[in-house]
């Protein structure tokens, strides 16, 4: 594995944006956050939480786009048709070429320009605002024990790593992999570092990351609510769906994972992403309402 040198300009609050790149070519990133370690730390033990549905309700992306929708960043109605565009790809589970592609090109055009600063600071706002109240107190109980027992918590998600970072550092947990954009003088370019943080990428990205931290996998933890994780749920020595749906709860029964639900009364309604073309989906809505927002600003 080559480990490439943090890039200067980004995650200016943490250690950078560590990036590595396997024999296969396949490339990651993480960033920490600035808690520091516990005094008996346990160096090749540690948990990786998905973040949709297995940490919060819902899904950060989905409700970092409420917040910018709040602060008219974009309308409602793009987001409502986010939201219907979502369940439909959920219902059909359907994940083409052309899917992928399109939800690539989206994620591009809603970053490129903006500041990681600017970035951080909506997602923090977000955060208390939003997200801070779904967060599942069980789950996050399971994230502490881990940290009390001296093992490093990292956040999985296919969010971009700067707002997994935000969430990690808001829950006193170690960092967070995701979603990587490359940053040019302290703006994003409109380019990945990568391909996005979804499905096997996700277990790729853990074993790059026990591989330069010195974690061994089978001393490890993973934790998720959808059958897309697998493969990281797979990659480590244990595994645990919390929340699950239908095809990771039958996945759970087979393999004999331990299996805890922390929704009460009716399944809890959820706005996930169930797929990367979802996320392109909501990409592209952020996109729309970003550009109107510009051009209010020109002609105003």
């Amino acid at each position: 594995m080559r480990a490439v040198e943090p890039r200067e300009g980004t995650l200016s609050r943490t250690r950078k944006v560590t990036v590595a790149t396997d024999r296969h070519g396949h490339t990651t990133g993480w960033a920490e956050t600035e808690q520091a370690p516990p005094r008996e730390a346990d160096p090749t033990a540690a948990a990786f939480f998905d973040v949709d549905n297995t940490m919060m309700q819902g899904a950060s992306i989905y409700w970092f786009a409420r917040g910018l929708a709040a602060r008219k960043y974009f309308t409602t109605g793009d987001l409502a048709r986010f939201a219907w565009q979502q369940a439909r790809f959920r219902l059909l589970a359907t994940e083409h070429a052309g899917d992928m592609s399109q939800a690539k090109e989206a994620a591009l055009a809603f970053i490129e320009g903006w500041r990681v600063d600017d970035v951080e600071r909506l997602a923090e706002e977000i955060f208390d605002e939003l997200m801070a109240p779904r967060i599942w107190a069980g789950t996050r109980r399971l994230a502490q024990r881990h940290l009390a027992a001296g093992e490093r918590v990292w956040l999985v998600s296919a969010a971009p790593v700067e707002i997994g970072r935000v969430i990690a550092a808001r829950l006193g947990l170690t960092g967070a992999i995701g979603t990587v954009a490359e940053v040019a003088d302290g703006a994003y370019t409109g380019r990945l570092v990568g391909d996005l943080m979804h499905g096997p990428a996700k277990a790729e990205a853990v074993t790059q990351l026990a591989a330069v931290e010195g974690l061994d996998l089978d001393r490890c933890v993973a934790y998720s609510d959808s059958a897309n994780d697998l493969p990281m749920l797979s990659a480590v020595g244990r595994a645990v769906a919390i929340n699950p749906d239908g095809a990771l709860l039958r996945q759970a029964r087979e393999r004999g994972w331990e299996v805890r639900d922390f929704r009460t009364g009716r399944r809890a309604f959820k706005i996930a992403v169930p797929s990367t073309a979802a996320a392109g989906l909501l990409a592209g809505a952020v996109t729309a309402g970003l550009a109107m927002q510009r051009r209010r600003h020109r002609t105003g």
